[in-house]
C-alpha cells in the first residue's frame, strides 16, 4: 500500500507564550500544498512479526534512523494493535528542516496507512491520540481541510478556506533552520489578532496583518531567506511569507510568475490550488 504525505505552510504563526511544559502556545493557519512525498508499507511474510525493514530514497535523511518518525509512529501503532512483518519504503521529495511539516506529515500518514491496511483498528480517536505523541504538528495530517491551529499546535478548527485558481511559488535556499534554533531568535508576545478572522478576507489584504513571528529573524540572520522574499515582491505576488520557522518561503500569485535562474541548490516548486 502507498500513500503521498503532503506538505504544509503556515499562514501566519504567532507565538503568544510558553507554557509550563516546555512548549508554546501558538496560533496560525495550516493549509496543505500540492508537494508530497511518497510512502509505501509491505507485509513481508519472512520479517517476525512487529518487525519492520526501513529504507528510503530521494532527498538524505540525517540523523539516527530510530528518531525518524515513520518509525515511531509504526512503533506506537503497534502497541496497540499488532503488526505483522513489514517493508517500509519512503521516498523523499520535500526538503528536511524547511518548516513545511514534513517529518511530521510522514508520521501522520504512516499512521492512517498502518490503519487501512489493519482494516481500521482504530478509530479516530485513538489516531489522533497517536499523532499528538509523535508531534504538535502530526494531528493537522489527520484533516483535509485547512485548519486553524492554536494550543501547542494540536488544537484544530477546520476552516473554510478557497484558494481555487490561485498559484503558489516555494523556495527553500537549502537552509535548515532546526525548531530549538528558530525559538531561540524569538520571545512569545501576546496577540489578540484572529488569523482566522484574517484568512477569511482577502488574500490581498493579508501583508497587512498576517505574519510569522519566525520571519523576521531568520531573514536578518540568513540573507537568503530575505533575498526569495524580495524576489517575490518584485515579482508580484499577492502575498507572501516564511512558512513554520522557515527557512521555505512563499508566494500566492493570481498568475504563474516567470522567475529568474536561481541558484542550483535552491529547491523550488509551483504548483495551482
Amino acid at each position: 500500500m502507498i500513500v503521498f504525505p503532503q506538505a504544509k505552510i503556515n499562514l501566519g504563526l504567532n507565538i503568544l507564550s510558553k507554557r509550563a511544559d516546555g512548549f508554546h502556545n501558538l496560533q496560525s493557519v495550516f493549509l496543505s500544498v500540492n508537494l508530497y512525498d511518497a510512502l509505501e508499507v509491505i507485509i513481508d511474510k519472512n520479517i517476525p512479526f512487529g518487525e519492520m525493514v526501513f529504507s528510503t530514497s530521494g532527498v538524505p535523511i540525517p540523523g539516527d534512523q530510530k528518531n525518524n518518525l515513520i518509525l515511531k509512529a509504526a512503533h506506537l501503532y503497534n502497541e496497540l494493535v499488532s503488526l505483522p512483518g513489514i517493508r517500509i519504503h519512503l521516498h523523499k521529495n520535500i526538503p528536511m528542516g524547511a518548516g513545511m511539516g514534513g517529518g511530521s506529515s510522514n508520521g501522520a500518514w504512516m499512521l492512517r496507512l498502518l490503519n487501512r491496511l489493519m482494516d481500521n483498528a482504530l478509530n479516530t480517536n485513538q489516531l489522533f491520540s497517536l499523532a499528538t505523541q509523535l508531534g504538535s504538528d502530526c494531528p493537522f495530517f489527520l484533516y483535509d481541510s485547512p485548519c486553524y491551529v492554536t494550543g501547542r499546535g494540536e488544537v484544530l478548527e477546520p476552516i473554510a478556506l478557497d484558494l481555487k485558481g490561485w498559484n503558489l511559488v516555494l523556495i527553500n535556499p537549502g537552509i535548515h533552520i532546526s525548531t530549538a534554533e528558530a525559538f531561540r531568535m524569538i520571545q512569545p508576545i501576546p496577540n489578540t489578532t484572529n488569523l482566522k478572522t484574517i484568512v477569511s478576507g482577502p488574500i490581498e489584504l493579508w501583508n497587512r496583518n498576517l505574519y510569522n513571528d519566525f520571519e523576521k529573524p531568520a531573514c536578518l540572520k540568513y540573507v537568503e531567506i530575505k533575498d526569495a522574499l524580495s524576489l517575490f515582491k518584485q515579482f508580484g505576488a499577492s502575498y507572501s511569507a516564511m512558512t513554520g520557522t522557515g527557512s521555505t518561503v512563499f508566494g500566492l500569485f493570481e498568475v504563474m510568475p516567470n522567475l529568474p535562474n536561481l541558484p542550483d541548490h535552491w529547491f523550488v516548486h509551483s504548483s495551482k490550488f
